[in-house]
């Protein structure tokens, strides 16, 4: 029992020393994490402006109607289609965020995969 008992341990104990990161592992990690941080800021500054184009675009629709006080069917319909026109926009604006966000994060993949790939050499 004794025996085996060393065994495990010597066995957990490789395990262990073997699952150490290298400073290249390290190095590998924090350029995945910039990366992700500097991804999640482009995604969170186009949701915010895109946010402020639909609130400007609403606010312009709401300013035509309270203007005219809803006269006609014209001016409704103008209002609806700067609305329409402010969303498509914003729209736009998450839809480029998002794969400029993806971008930075493939190219720091890719950086991170080739420093450990230098350290597996």
């Amino acid at each position: 029992m004794k025996i085996l008992s060393t065994c495990a341990v010597a066995l957990l104990t490789f395990a262990f020393v073997g699952c150490e990161q290298s400073a290249l592992d390290r190095e590998a990690d924090a350029i995945r994490d910039q990366t992700q941080q500097h991804a999640e800021g482009v995604r969170d500054a186009s949701q915010a402006e895109a946010e402020q184009t639909r609130d400007m675009t609403q606010n312009a629709a709401e300013n035509l109607r309270d203007r005219t006080g809803n006269a006609s069917g014209a001016v409704e319909g103008r209002a609806d289609q700067i609305e329409e026109t402010g969303e498509i926009n914003a729209d736009l604006k998450e839809e480029v965020g998002e794969a400029k966000a993806d971008a930075i994060e493939d190219l720091g993949e890719a950086k991170a995969d080739a420093v450990e790939e230098r350290d597996n050499n």
